[in-house]
């Protein structure tokens, strides 16, 4: 029996697939050079998310959604992801995606690799006479981390009783981690969290992240991270 209750957020693209699908999508099927360019300046925090996504949907003059499906056939993900999900299944742990990229792709990906029955929050994208449609229908006024606003949909989907763990590797995470308790990082996630002091757990695949939540979950008296609970309070504390 599990002592501890686990809530695990996961980020997608870069985390589960093994590229950025996003970003590789916009450069397939766009401009390379203005795709890659927007990029770089997100990357480094010079573009808002919602503003990048748009452009990068509107430099797309034409979608054939028949390239763009043996496209995302062609995608790869994590290949100990699926044992995860198992093992999390069988420890009743609550597994849910959290994405700044597009459900469209998200979706064809997990049903390529038979994955069903996970939640994701994500931003959407429709595809209307060959032109992409975005839309974000969980932004955040107060919150200009991501087009899809990951803090909140963490919040929401946890309790003062749960242990959130978050994992990822890229630009769209480093405002989630700050709120939750148990961090799995690679990547730029990494290196932000040791720049900012965050503690984490480094992790190549999700075997990893496995093996280490199979030490917590048994582990008495497991403390939350006092850092994230202030985030968290502070939170409750604007919408009371």
């Amino acid at each position: 029996m599990n002592h501890n209750n686990f809530k695990i957020f996961v980020d997608f693209d870069g985390t589960i697939s093994k590229e950025d699908v996003g970003e590789k999508l916009f450069i397939e099927f766009g401009n390379p050079d203005y795709a890659k360019k927007l990029i770089d300046d997100w990357n480094n925090d010079l573009v808002d998310p919602k503003y990048g996504w748009l452009s990068l949907c509107e430099s797309v003059k034409y979608v054939d959604e028949n390239k763009l499906i043996d496209f995302l056939s062609n995608i790869e993900i994590d290949s100990t992801f699926a044992d995860f999900i198992k093992y999390c299944d069988t420890n009743n742990f609550d597994v849910k995606i959290v994405s700044d990229g597009f459900d469209f792709y998200i979706n064809k990906i997990l049903e390529k690799e038979n994955i069903y029955n996970i939640e994701v929050s994500s931003n959407k994208l429709e595809i209307i006479e060959n032109k992409f449609y975005p839309s974000f229908p969980n932004s955040a006024s107060d919150c200009s981390c991501s087009a899809n606003c990951k803090r909140n949909f963490i919040i929401t989907n946890s309790s003062d009783d749960d242990y959130s763990v978050y994992i990822g590797d890229g630009v769209s995470d480093r405002c989630p981690v700050q709120y939750c308790d148990f961090i799995f990082a690679k990547n730029t996630l990494l290196k932000y969290c040791e720049v900012n002091r965050i503690t984490y757990f480094p992790f190549n695949d999700f075997n990893d992240i496995t093996k280490k939540l199979d030490e917590l979950k048994n582990k008495k008296r497991l403390k939350k991270r006092h850092q994230a609970q202030i985030k968290r309070n502070e939170v409750y504390m604007k919408e009371a």
